[in-house]
């Protein structure tokens, strides 16, 4: 395919972006695509992330980085989590430029700007030097302005209702 290099952003307080995109990497695998997920702040080995193992199974390469996240774990140092975040941004720069890539996922990368693990600028020189013929997707809350204006999809994903406002917490199979 010589139509790929699109840069698709989901964002908003909304379920769904994770969901939105591996959708789509699964739709990509399906029609013979490289497909790379990296996933920022989660921890598989703690709850699962079962999408993880499918999109495995459907032959795309996974990588977990910057595990956690402060907020929700105070055991995990700051400071670790903006180096790992950057040593990440620079592990996909040198994959990139070795591989071919037709779809890199940085689910929940646009938490890292948000919450200044990673510096913004460097985010949109990611997103500005990628190659050409690899289709960008970022999720998470908080996407700023200027990653926005870089995108050519931007879904913004809003919770009307959700039943955590209940007391319902997160259910295996649903929400990961």
């Amino acid at each position: 395919m010589n139509n790929l290099g699109l840069i698709h952003i989901y964002t908003g307080d909304g379920k769904g972006k994770t969901t939105a995109s591996v959708g789509l990497a699964i739709r990509a695998l399906g029609s013979g695509l490289k497909v790379v997920y990296c996933s920022f702040h989660k921890k598989p080995e703690k709850y699962g992330y079962t999408e993880i193992d499918g999109l495995k199974k459907l032959g795309a390469q996974v990588f977990t980085f910057a595990k956690g996240h402060p907020h929700l774990d105070k055991s995990i140092d700051e400071n670790a989590i903006k180096r790992e975040v950057s040593e990440a941004i620079d592990t996909l720069n040198r994959m990139l430029k070795n591989d071919q890539t037709d779809m890199l996922i940085l689910d929940e990368i646009l938490i890292s700007v948000r919450d200044n693990y990673l510096e913004e600028n460097t985010l949109i020189d990611f997103m500005k030097n990628k190659p050409p013929h690899t289709e960008l997707i970022l999720t998470g809350r908080g996407a700023t302005p200027n990653v926005m204006d870089l995108a050519d999809y931007v879904s913004f994903i809003r919770k009307i209702k959700h039943p955590y406002d209940k007391g319902v917490f997160s259910r295996e199979g649903i929400e990961y």
